[in-house]
């Protein structure tokens, strides 16, 4: 009886677990980070589940002799927002999870 009842106060949990996992997942999707380069020249907004919302690029940036800085700045900004909203997933999964690695998540 001992094994039975420990298997359903384990079950148990892990059904809250899953249940707080997919209401961090939803409010983690609909967070946004931003992401800069050339000092604020260009931003991007990426939403929590990596979708590229916006760039703003300032008409200060734009030479037209020299697209390929233009490029990477817009890269630059990309992957910095990039990188705050796979910390902030982590960060928050990393709550709910207790700090365990779970495929998917």
């Amino acid at each position: 009886m001992t094994i039975s009842m420990d298997m359903n106060k384990m079950m148990k949990e892990a059904r809250k677990m899953q249940a707080e996992l997919a209401r961090v997942q939803e409010e983690v999707a609909q967070m946004e980070c931003i992401g800069s380069a050339g000092g604020g020249a260009i931003t991007a907004v990426v939403g929590g589940d990596q979708s590229l919302k916006s760039i703003k690029i300032s008409p200060a940036v734009i030479d037209p002799d020299d697209v390929e800085m233009l490029e990477d700045l817009v890269v630059a900004a990309v992957n910095d927002a990039m990188a705050a909203a796979t910390a902030l997933a982590q960060e928050k999964m990393g709550a709910v999870t207790g700090g365990l690695n779970l495929p998917g998540f």
